[in-house]
This record gives C-alpha cells, sequence and structure tokens, in this order.
C-alpha cells in the first residue's frame, strides 16, 4: 500500500478514512479488519462490476479471513427504484445477516446508493463500506452519507443520511470505464473547483485531457483533492443545514433534467450535472451576478474534453416543475447554486419562477447552437 493515502471524514463517533490508491482491491479486507464488528461481509454490486472486479475483491477478503456472499443487481440507474431497493432488501435478510454483518458497496454510484440505503434501514442499521469503482462515486457518491432511491416524482427523493464505516477508492477500477462514463465522473470533479477552488478548477484545465487518457497519477490526486474538499465540507455540514448545500452545483437543474429523460443511458448523472452547472453559469450571468466570459471559460473547456453540452428536446414547463420537486426546496421556493465567479459559488432562493421560465425557455432554444459556436 505505499502509495495509499488516507483522508479523514471529521464526524466524531462515525469519523471514518478515505483509502484512495492502487491495487486496494487485493487489500480490502485488510483495510477493513480494523473498522468492521464481523468477519463476514455481503457484498453487492451489479452484473457488469462484478465481471470486471468481484474477483479481486474476494480475494482480497479470503486473504484476511473473510467470509463472504455477493449479491449482484441490475446495472443502470434504473435499478434506482422501490422495486429493485425491495428485492435487495429481501435478498439481504434471506442471507441470514446480523447487525454486526457489514454491508460492502463494490460499484458505481447506483450501487453506493442502494446499498447504503439499506444498510440503513435493514435491522434498524447496518456497517457498510464504500468500494466504488467509478470516478463519479470516487469523488461524489461514496463519500458523505447521502443514500437514496428515485421515484416518479424526482431523483434521491427517498433515502437517509447514513455514513459509511470506510471508504476504499482504488483508482485501477478506473482503468475499466469507457470514456463516457470517465467524462460523467470529471463532472462531479470538476465541480469542486467551480464551486470555491479556483486553483483546483486551473489544474483542472491543464490537466484534465491526460487525466482522462488514464494518468494513474493525475487520476489519483484528482481524487484526493476531490476527497478532500468534500470531506471538510461534510465535517462542518453533514446534514446539509447550510455549507454542503453547495455540493449541490448543477444538480437542481441536473437532476430535473435526468427526471425529464427517465433516469436511463438517454442522460447520465454526470452529464445531467455538466448540463446543469453550465446552466447555472448562464443564469448568474443572465442576472449579472458573474462575468459572461466565466461562463464561457467554462463552456469551452467541457467542450474542449468532449463533455456534454448540448440541450435538445426539452420543455420548460415540465422542466420548471420538476425542479419544484427537488428536495431542496424551502418555502416554496427553488435552491439554486449559482455563482459570482469560478470558485464562488453560493446559494440563492430569489430567482423568481417568472424569470426562471423565461431563462429554461431561452436556453433550451438557443444551448446547443450557442455551444457549436464557442
Amino acid at each position: 500500500m505505499s502509495d495509499a493515502q488516507r483522508l479523514r471524514v471529521e464526524l466524531g463517533a462515525r469519523s471514518y478514512d478515505i483509502v484512495v490508491g492502487s491495487h486496494l482491491l487485493a487489500q480490502a479486507g485488510a483495510l477493513m479488519a480494523g473498522v468492521v464488528r464481523h468477519k463476514r461481509a455481503l457484498v453487492v454490486t451489479d452484473a457488469n462490476v462484478a465481471r470486471l472486479h468481484l474477483d479481486m475483491l474476494r480475494r482480497g477478503l479470503d486473504a484476511a479471513g473473510f467470509a463472504h456472499e455477493a449479491i449482484a443487481v441490475p446495472p443502470g440507474e434504473e435499478t434506482k427504484d422501490f422495486a429493485h431497493f425491495q428485492k435487495l432488501c429481501e435478498d439481504i435478510l434471506a442471507t441470514g445477516i446480523e447487525r454486526a454483518t457489514p454491508l460492502i458497496a463494490l460499484g458505481g454510484g447506483v450501487v453506493g446508493d442502494l446499498a447504503g440505503f439499506a444498510a440503513a434501514t435493514l435491522l434498524r442499521g447496518l456497517d457498510y463500506v464504500q468500494i466504488p469503482t467509478t470516478l463519479l462515486a470516487q469523488v461524489d457518491s461514496s463519500v458523505g452519507g447521502k443514500t437514496a432511491i428515485d421515484t416518479r416524482q424526482g431523483k434521491n427523493l427517498v433515502g437517509a443520511f447514513h455514513q459509511p464505516t470506510l471508504v476504499i477508492a482504488d483508482i485501477d477500477t478506473l482503468a475499466t470505464l469507457p470514456r463516457r462514463e470517465l467524462l460523467a465522473g470529471y463532472a462531479e470533479v470538476v465541480k469542486y473547483g467551480l464551486i470555491r477552488d479556483r486553483a483546483f478548477y486551473e489544474w483542472l484545465e491543464v490537466k484534465a485531457g491526460a487525466l482522462l487518457r488514464g494518468d494513474a497519477d493525475l487520476r489519483r490526486e484528482a481524487v484526493l483533492r476531490s476527497c478532500a474538499g468534500k470531506a471538510a465540507v461534510v465535517a462542518a455540514d453533514e446534514r446539509e443545514a447550510g455549507e454542503r448545500a453547495l455540493l449541490n452545483f448543477g444538480h437542481t437543474f441536473g437532476h430535473a433534467l435526468e427526471a425529464a429523460t427517465g433516469f436511463g443511458e438517454a442522460l447520465l448523472h454526470g452529464e445531467a450535472v455538466a448540463l446543469g452547472m453550465r446552466m447555472a453559469f448562464d443564469l448568474s450571468a443572465k442576472l449579472r451576478l458573474c462575468p459572461a466570459e466565466s461562463a464561457n471559460r467554462v463552456c469551452r473547456h467541457f467542450a474542449s474534453i468532449g463533455l456534454r453540452i448540448e440541450l435538445d428536446g426539452m420543455d420548460a414547463d415540465r422542466l420548471l416543475e420538476l425542479m419544484r420537486k427537488d428536495k431542496k426546496v424551502k418555502d416554496g421556493r427553488i435552491s439554486l447554486i449559482l455563482v459570482r465567479n469560478i470558485g464562488q459559488a453560493f446559494v440563492s432562493r430569489d430567482v423568481a419562477p417568472e424569470l426562471l421560465r423565461e431563462f429554461l425557455v431561452q436556453e433550451i432554444k438557443t444551448l446547443a447552437p450557442r455551444a457549436r459556436a464557442l
């Protein structure tokens, strides 16, 4: 574990480590041995991840003397619904787990959310370990204890805060990702620079190409810096009463876009977040809160690496309806994360619905042609 580095999420008695490095699946049992209460574990994964990474994890658990079983759910965002959650819970209970039996979430954000929510609810609370295998999950969804499933009304509307006991981010697993998945994860990486760390954003402008092509050192640094940013925010505001809301940058727009497209392959979560961040910059510029050149600069960066920046076939009224159902709505006001510049995000509930609808109408009309012109 010579290249492994640890970050601490400081939450008192519920504090835990994020371990980032290479060859960590083979050492997962050793890493878990000191933090879980039982030498039996239940792995929750999906069919695609199981084919790629489950054998290595099994060997790592065997080496540390863990008994283990695995349950594979179907891959894809469509799995984050009541029906699949119910089946997962029943399958887990059928194994005869005890309260001390830890769950291991091996996979991307869908697996992490499902397994984490199951851990939060089964037997009134189980320990669980996050082993994220996508860039998006390594830098975002595996850290911070948010667990949830989707409903017809919107994304992540049923869930719980339930912190893991350990996060193991093995950089080697990123080598198996299609470029589209890497780009979707990169959207969550660049988010940290856009909300509060301009220097990180500027580093990414220079390094993103090599990072996405496979430079392991750059990937490790990007994951570490992203996780450090998130760990600091979560430690200060675990349940999103204040600063943690900034981590939703791009998500109010993005979740509405995901719901409008059916939570499927048509629009990945990270792609929706990238579009949402682009829209947040455009709205901020429209309101003269930030320079238009900053919005254009972010759009150019997204386009230069191949992130999706086109928005076609949407309906403004439908998006606004979905945004009104967002779980962050307060006193009937839609919460948006807007920007004063790159690295200077803030929470706003002051955008009137009429103005927001007008913006959505115009954005839907102009986003794709304008993006091609930049």
